[in-house]
């Protein structure tokens, strides 16, 4: 089961009924389907079902999405506006140093995937091809780019001989952290028990793998 969350920027009271003017049926499917998405995964609703959780009729959703990869496109790009915003914030710069830097964008990326599972869920549990959705795949390089742009950072002060490419250092903490916080910190009944936190396993993994590249302390 997924955990009961909707994204902060839409509300609505999950057991009300209710008819929706044109202006804002957009946003009450939205959290319908995140309820949904809550309760059964984003594979497990029609549109159909959405609709009848918003309190509209079958054919109302069909005003604002083609179909239902539209709406978790959606979603997905909501979620990634959010996400890349919380990773930029948590990025700051590289201040006071990118090492430190690096370590709270990690922190950001597990208490995104915690505190918004069912937006998480859509964006990558999905299935839907970003290729075919122009917006969503911009905004998710967006937030790629924050990583990119630390772990370039943090392996300038490698001597060049031996420095990495910066996508492929990105590559691997993604992973890493993607890894935990599908495993570990989730915001739902699917997460693994775990004897520390999420937050000190990532740091304890990423700071290994930056030991081993011979990067800056800090």
């Amino acid at each position: 089961m997924y955990h009961k969350s909707v994204m902060s920027w839409h509300s609505s009271d999950p057991g009300k009924k209710r008819s929706y003017h044109h202006g804002n049926l957009r946003e009450a499917l939205i959290a319908a389907a995140l309820r949904l998405i809550s309760e059964k995964g984003p594979a497990g609703f029609t549109v159909a079902e959405a609709a009848r959780a918003a309190g509209v009729s079958p054919a109302a959703p069909y005003r604002h999405f083609r179909d239902r990869e539209e709406l978790l496109a959606d979603i997905a790009r909501r979620g990634f506006e959010a996400f890349g915003a919380s990773l930029r914030k948590a990025w700051d710069g590289g201040r006071p140093t990118p090492r430190g830097a690096l370590l709270r964008l990690g922190v950001a990326y597990l208490d995104f995937a915690r505190s918004e599972p069912a937006a998480y869920a859509a964006m990558f549990e999905s299935g839907t091809p970003i290729s075919n959705h122009p917006q969503l795949h911009a905004v998710s390089e967006e937030a790629f780019d924050v990583l990119r742009e630390a772990c370039d950072a943090v392996i300038a002060s490698v001597a060049p001989v031996s420095r990495p490419p910066g996508l492929m250092v990105a590559l691997h903490i993604w992973s890493l952290s993607h890894g935990i916080a599908a495993l570990f910190a989730r915001g739902d009944a699917a997460r693994r028990p775990l004897p520390m936190s999420p937050e000190e396993l990532l740091e304890a993994g990423v700071l290994i793998y930056l030991d081993g590249l011979k990067t800056a302390a800090g």
